[in-house]
């Protein structure tokens, strides 16, 4: 008989039923992450890391705005329990439609400042999010410039340029729109050319083209999420701006792999 692992035995205990399978989920690479199958019949996602109450908050507030996302089953300190959600992995040209009616309707929930009334993190690396009057103060002081002490000298100038000149690129006060803040392909659950649900949030408000960026820069979105959308004609010319910070966090968090898709992306914004 194989032995639950700790985190299989916690979710039992949770839950109030024993363990029957369990296997390893992907995405984990900030945590564990393992699918759970109960002898009641039941299965679950679980997930054992830091920060799990404030993802959950983060998760309730998406729901609330009408985004389809887990169910909440149990959640602790360092323990998260999720229903398990129907996911066929395939982001066809329905499924792309579908996220863009998706986030359209989650980014009409409209906040009055830029930020969230807590800070978040990915793994170690704090992410900040006081609140700020004006949309390019909040993405210079509370994503691009935190990073700038940590970067090799040349990387922080360029960084700090960009910071400078964003009241000039950016719109001074777009939509205090709901975003999930962390929106790459593997945290959106597809099934039958539908979105189930959009899971690891790392939520905030501010403008909305900042999900879209995600999504282009580690995927090909189909035409078909900006025409739901209805995607500005203009906004790739600010996408490789909304892009520089998840770089700089993949670059810090990952290592020098990613010092190339920083550059490529600063050239992009012309500093």
């Amino acid at each position: 008989m194989t032995v639950p692992s700790p985190l299989a035995r916690r979710v039992a205990a949770a839950l109030g039923a024993p363990v029957t399978r369990e296997a390893p989920l992907g995405g984990g690479d900030l945590g564990e992450v393992r699918r759970v199958t109960l002898d009641d019949g039941r299965t679950v996602v679980a997930k054992v890391g830091t920060g799990l109450r404030r993802e959950a908050r983060m998760l309730a507030a998406l729901r609330a705005a009408g985004a389809p996302t887990p169910g909440i089953l149990h959640e602790d300190d360092d323990v998260l329990v999720l229903e398990a959600v129907a996911n066929d992995g395939a982001l066809d040209a329905a499924a792309w439609g579908d996220l863009g009616t998706v986030l359209a309707h989650l980014h009409a929930d409209v906040g009055t400042a830029y930020g969230w009334d807590e800070d978040a993190a990915f793994g170690t690396l704090s992410v900040p999010n006081a609140p700020t009057d004006t949309w390019p103060t909040f993405w210079a002081e509370r994503r691009l410039l935190p990073h700038v002490a940590a970067l090799p000298p040349d990387l922080a100038a360029r960084v700090e340029r960009l910071a400078a000149d964003l009241p000039a690129r950016l719109p001074e006060r777009p939509p205090a729109a709901l975003l999930h803040g962390d929106l790459w392909t593997g945290n959106v659950l597809t099934a039958g050319g539908r979105v189930t649900a959009l899971i690891d949030p790392a939520a905030y408000r501010g403008h909305g083209e900042v999900d879209l960026a995600m999504l282009h820069l580690f995927g090909r979105p189909a035409p078909a999420l900006d025409a739901a959308y209805g995607t500005p004609p203009d906004a790739a010319e600010r996408r490789p701006i909304y892009q520089t910070w998840p770089a700089l966090v993949h670059l810090r968090l990952f290592g020098a792999g990613y010092r190339g898709l920083v550059e490529r992306l600063l050239r992009m914004t012309g500093v």
